[in-house]
């Protein structure tokens, strides 16, 4: 079934995919917070989280979490793992990366946590209390090393169906 505007013509929005370098990807994803991480169960089967994310000055994307969580727990037992970062509009552009997460417990996250602050949300008005509600809380980083990712694509009609008859 093809949807039909009000007016009666096509639709216009068109499924794209860009192929981009790695400059590219990191401007991309810098401005992007919301995503899905994927991990590994044991028995091999994807488990999926909505995390907040954001991009280290490394290059990395970087996801705070507690220990106990079945990410970490999956990252610490397999690695390999891969990330959707998604628009804030549902409709928009995403892209999926691929590559190793490694965890960074307490006491050697807290600065890391600081700068994963820093890159979603800014600067916070006293460092001090955050550091202490990391430690308090218990927190963990997430650090997963980007080694591939795919065209930065957005969802829509195939070209043949919202060009213009």
């Amino acid at each position: 079934m093809i949807e039909v505007t009000a007016e009666g013509s096509r639709p216009v929005n068109t499924a794209t995919n860009r192929i981009v370098d790695r400059a590219e990807l990191e401007e991309f994803i810098r401005p992007r917070h919301h995503g899905v991480l994927l991990t590994n169960r044991r028995d091999g089967r994807p488990q999926s989280s909505l995390v907040t994310m954001g991009l280290d000055s490394s290059g990395r994307i970087v996801v705070s979490s507690y220990p106990e969580r079945a990410k970490v727990l999956n990252i610490r037992r397999n690695p390999l793992s891969s990330m959707i970062v998604m628009s804030d509009d549902f409709g928009g552009e995403w892209v999926q990366v691929d590559g190793r997460a490694a965890i960074i417990d307490l006491p050697d996250a807290v600065d890391d946590l600081v700068e994963y602050f820093r890159v979603i949300s800014g600067e916070h008005p006293d460092w001090d209390e955050y550091r202490q509600a990391m430690l308090d809380q218990g927190k963990c980083l997430i650090r997963l090393r980007i080694e591939r990712w795919g065209p930065i694509a957005r969802g829509g009609f195939p070209a043949r169906i919202a060009a213009p008859a």
